[in-house]
């Protein structure tokens, strides 16, 4: 048996476990998940100018997550809220939150999923709550529209008051609250009908460091103790410290995760680790920290190498170096006459590990 010919078996055997890998059958994308976002795009027309605020966005949210998004302004966190809560109807792609199919209601479904599915909590809190009522008459207005009891009205509003810490404010009106408890009483408006799904808006933009403290925890009090899946849009990078998953957008994708795990010591004390990993979409892209593009003057067209458990990046300019006993990579270069090889990357190159921290940025890897 010659070199060549144990270097072709080695490359068949190694493609032959990559193809078999890829033709594992995987649940449809987010079956299991309670919202769904599947190449989802929204487009405005403004003044004759196109605006694509959504550009094929993928989310999975499960059951009782609390999560935030997070964006720069233009990003399209805010279309992706409105789309969500039923507000507004996407363009293109597929969104699901529970049962419901957004992209096929009607407007009397649109109404029917906005009373008993979500519930929402604006920024503005003069928006959030009638101001010539009560605390307790605020919580209970939704449920005397859909028909509840008075006796049950007042215990169910009496309750949600409590678990937000603000039981003492149930005769005041909001013009004699604080901005922090006002906006713990609209979250109370918000959960009245027992909605399976929050969306909050900014909830924090209007307020202090401190008060906005008390409103964050008030949301992960409503997480843990009544299972209510929450999604908060902020740009605030506080927030990040309260939930369990942070997903940032840009250009109207996701482009990467923060999540946060609770891990024991030794001594039997908990702490929390924060890991970042980069998003790779439905359509195969991923957004390249802008650290990582400009470290090395990656610009335009790049070449990519199969790896057996990663792909490797580098730019064009780098003349690869052929080694023996593995595939060549997608985009990379093979010398003529020569046996198929992966092209060694030069000294730094870029590997997309299954689990290695990333951030977001413009440059796209399948260019």
């Amino acid at each position: 048996m010659n070199a060549v010919q144990t270097v072709e078996e080695s490359a068949s055997e190694s493609w032959s476990a990559l193809e078999a890998r890829a033709r594992q059958r995987t649940d449809a994308f987010g079956e299991h998940a309670l919202i769904v976002c599947d190449s989802l795009v929204r487009i405005y027309q403004s003044e004759g100018v196109e605006v694509q605020a959504l550009q094929g966005l993928d989310l999975l949210v499960e059951d009782g997550e609390l999560v935030a998004i997070v964006g720069a302004s233009g990003s399209g966190k805010s279309t992706l809220l409105s789309v969500l809560s039923g507000l507004d109807v996407p363009t293109a792609g597929k969104v699901r939150v529970g049962p419901w199919d957004l992209m096929s209601m009607s407007s009397t479904q649109r109404v029917a999923y906005r009373r008993s599915m979500v519930g929402f909590v604006w920024q503005q809190t003069a928006r959030n709550v009638v101001p010539y009522l009560s605390a307790t008459e605020n919580v209970a207005f939704p449920l005397a529209l859909a028909g509840v009891r008075r006796k049950e009205r007042d215990r169910r509003a009496a309750e949600l008051l409590e678990v937000l810490g603000v039981g003492y404010c149930a005769d005041r009106r909001p013009g004699q609250m604080s901005g922090g408890e006002q906006q713990r009483v609209a979250i109370a408006v918000a959960l009245a009908n027992s909605p399976q799904v929050l969306f909050a808006d900014e909830p924090t933009g209007e307020l202090d460091s401190a008060t906005s403290h008390d409103v964050l925890e008030g949301l992960r009090t409503v997480n843990r103790e009544l299972g209510t899946t929450v999604v908060v849009v902020t740009h605030d990078p506080g927030v990040s410290e309260h939930v369990q998953r942070t997903v940032a957008i840009r250009d109207g994708r996701t482009s990467s995760e923060v999540v946060r795990r609770t891990h024991t010591r030794d001594d039997g004390t908990e702490h929390v680790v924060a890991e970042e990993l980069a998003v790779l979409d439905r359509a195969g892209r991923v957004q390249l920290p802008r650290e990582y593009r400009e470290a090395l003057n990656l610009v335009g067209r790049v070449r990519l190498a199969l790896e057996e458990s990663h792909v490797s990046l580098w730019p064009e300019r780098s003349t690869p170096t052929p080694t023996s006993g593995r595939p060549p990579g997608r985009h990379s270069a093979t010398p003529t006459g020569a046996v198929p090889a992966v092209p060694a990357p030069p000294a730094a190159p870029i590997a997309t590990e299954p689990a290695a921290p990333a951030a977001s940025a413009d440059q796209e890897a399948d260019r």
